[in-house]
């Protein structure tokens, strides 16, 4: 089977990578957690998630209907690390929500035009109308981190960006938007395996690009711009969530849970909903670079 950039993924877990995160690789079963500083040493277990997700989409259901009704508006954006879980978590919150409704926006890189208007201004286009759930499958945060660690952008814009990325999401929130930011953090090991298995697979090899070939490479500095942005967009208008996505199911419930928790929707069941793992799911104390 012919392999995207001819085997680079491959190439690099066998000739360039750490040699723990190899050795984690090498040495893992099925459902082992590769990351040693996870919290939880297996993953969830698939009847206890089945059982979990069914009942908190009942109430992303009703929530998406509380929406339409009172013309709430509600934005969610979603960063990490590739491979991170971020368009998995995305799929199960729209899964059974009409998508008239939930909507998701995953721009692409910007035009020539996109390129000389205010940075803000092709995400501002995609924000909720009343009524509607939006999802940002990747967002602004753009230049924060993959910007600043591939050179997209200069260190004067970057600043830029900083100095006004609070004051835009406090007009967001002023102006009555739901705004929820979440990073889903993944380890090292399990990012690489991630890696391998759509390299491998003809039906998520279209999920590669140059971007995370290159960004295997750039583990440090990576971790450096996300923990800056962290440090320096997280406000008390509009907080990052940090989960730990090791586990992918449990980061997916951590997700709609934030975001069900947060809501005073109609026919609300907390119970249902369930309770947040602390360990998995906080603030960027949380973060695990």
């Amino acid at each position: 089977m012919e392999l995207p950039f001819d085997g680079a993924i491959s190439d690099y877990y066998e000739n360039h990578a750490p040699q723990p995160i190899r050795d984690a690789i090498r040495r893992a079963d099925k459902d082992d957690i590769l990351n040693p500083a996870y919290p939880h040493s297996e993953r969830m277990k698939k009847k206890s998630y089945e059982r979990d997700m069914e009942r908190v989409q009942v109430e992303l259901v009703k929530l998406q209907h509380w929406a339409k009704a009172a013309g709430a508006r509600i934005a969610c954006v979603f960063e990490g690390r590739d491979a991170a879980g971020k368009g998995g978590t995305i799929k199960r919150f729209r899964e059974n929500l009409n998508p008239r409704g939930a909507r998701v926006v995953a721009l692409s890189k910007p035009t020539e035009t996109e390129a000389t208007q205010w940075y803000f201004q092709r995400y501002v286009d995609h924000l909720p109308a009343g009524g509607e759930i939006v999802f940002y499958d990747r967002s602004w945060y753009n230049r924060g981190v993959v910007e600043k660690v591939f050179g997209f952008c200069t260190d004067e814009q970057r600043e830029h960006f900083f100095r006004q990325v609070p004051e835009f999401e406090k007009m967001l929130v002023d102006e009555g938007i739901h705004v929820f930011k979440f990073w889903l953090n993944v380890g090292r090991a399990e990012q690489l395996q991630r890696f391998i298995k759509r390299e491998r697979d003809p039906l998520k090899q279209w999920k590669l690009s140059w971007i995370d070939v290159e960004g295997l490479k750039k583990w440090d500095a990576y971790s450096q711009a996300i923990r800056e942005t962290l440090d320096r967009s997280h406000t008390g208008h509009a907080p990052w969530t940090v989960i730990r996505s090791d586990d992918k199911k449990r980061a997916r419930l951590a997700a709609i849970r934030t975001v069900l928790h947060a809501l005073d929707y109609d026919r609300k069941d907390t119970g249902a909903i369930g309770a947040i793992d602390p360990a998995v799911c906080g603030g960027p104390d949380i973060w695990d670079g």
